[in-house]
């Protein structure tokens, strides 16, 4: 090709630099097949602490200025050249000869309808073909590329559980950069899914904390981090009711945390100020061993009734303290009571302002119930 033909590429490559950069979290690599009649050569270039180059079976570390020189010496050499840029959720090619040099963006999602084994005519937000690497680390995906039959309602639910968050996000506002804590966090399948869809989707910066007492789940956690290139995710092993966030978190999730440990989870927001608290909340054993209440003493002498009564005031009694302490709250089904019983999800945004009314609720209810709730203990 000639020095004219160059020159055109490196207005377009010198661009693919300057977003690899700037995109460094969910970059991949960029492609270049040299081609010669019907010979192809092959390099590639990858970004880390430096730039490297893979080429003609050496790798070496490049300068930012030196890459291209290299690059366009080579493309000198040959009659075509194709640049692929790739970074998660986006695929860039350069095609170059001295007939023409254009770039073009390719649609990432075209193969979406064949890995997905989902027809329900909705329009998925962790569509398969962007998230194929994340899904398949969690176990949703089969080696084949298509959603595993025993896994599509769990897929289901981890979408719309993203669909749910994106209203919460739109809430708390534009930040530089997102703090999620995910307290109790488990094996943190949703924060992965929430990283992937803030990282992959939205394009924005975010780092998530997660935070267990069991070290099996964090290190499984960490493990899983790694495997995915998730750089801006860490995992810590500590006791929530002695742990506090050193920044003020933008939003704290828990989900499925077990009986007090959602209280402990909400204390943990609550104590930080955090913009936003979601929880799908677990095995309400906590009020259900305090409560009586002579008036409904006909219904809660059936144990199975006192426990589903019990799973009701404990999230009412919450939601009234997050709402006296400066939180607007709303509860949702999050989802299929056919599936589990358990669906409820609460979704705190901060406002600042208390509420005095929902503190005299609140304190109401204790009175009335004869308890002690769990996030007030946490609290104080």
């Amino acid at each position: 090709m000639n020095k004219k033909t160059v020159s055109k590429v490196n207005l377009f490559f010198t661009g693919l630099l300057s977003r690899m950069e700037e995109n460094a979290d969910f970059f991949n690599d960029i492609t270049i097949s040299f081609k010669s009649g019907t010979k192809i050569f092959p390099a590639k270039i990858l970004y880390g602490e430096n730039i490297t180059l893979d080429y003609q079976a050496v790798k070496r570390a490049v300068g930012r200025e030196e890459i291209w020189d290299i690059i366009a010496e080579e493309i000198l050499k040959y009659d075509e050249a194709r640049i692929i840029y790739s970074e998660r959720g986006a695929k860039i090619v350069i095609d170059a000869s001295d007939k023409k040099v254009n770039m073009r963006h390719e649609d990432v999602t075209a193969e979406v309808g064949k890995t997905s084994a989902v027809q329900t005519g909705r329009e998925y937000v962790v569509n398969p073909a962007l998230a194929k690497d994340l899904l398949t680390e969690i176990g949703i995906l089969a080696k084949n590329g298509k959603i595993k039959n025993d896994k599509i309602r769990k897929y289901n639910q981890i979408d719309y559980f993203v669909e749910l968050m994106r209203g919460v996000l739109k809430e708390i506002g534009d930040r530089d950069e997102y703090i999620i804590f995910d307290a109790a966090c488990g094996k943190s399948y949703l924060s992965f899914v929430l990283n992937f869809y803030m990282r992959e989707i939205l394009k924005k910066r975010c780092r998530f904390i997660g935070v267990d007492y069991s070290e099996t789940v964090i290190e499984a956690s960490k493990r899983m981090a790694r495997n995915l290139g998730y750089n801006n995710m860490e995992f810590i092993k500590a006791d929530l009711t002695e742990y506090t966030p050193s920044v003020r978190p933008d939003i704290v999730v828990s989900f499925h945390a077990c009986d007090t440990a959602t209280d402990m989870a909400l204390g943990l927001g609550i104590r930080s100020k955090s913009r936003a608290i979601v929880s799908v909340p677990c095995c309400h054993k906590d009020i259900l061993k305090q409560y009586s209440y002579e008036p409904f003493e006909a219904i809660t002498k059936h144990g199975i009734l006192k426990a589903r009564l019990a799973d009701t005031l404990t999230d009412g009694i919450r939601a009234a303290y997050l709402e006296s302490v400066g939180y607007k709250v709303s509860m949702i089904e999050y989802i299929s009571p056919l599936e589990t019983p358990k669906n409820i999800m609460i979704r705190a945004v901060y406002t600042g302002k208390r509420n005095e009314k929902s503190r005299r609720d609140y304190e109401n209810l204790k009175e009335m119930l004869n308890v002690v709730p769990a996030i007030e203990r946490f609290l104080n």
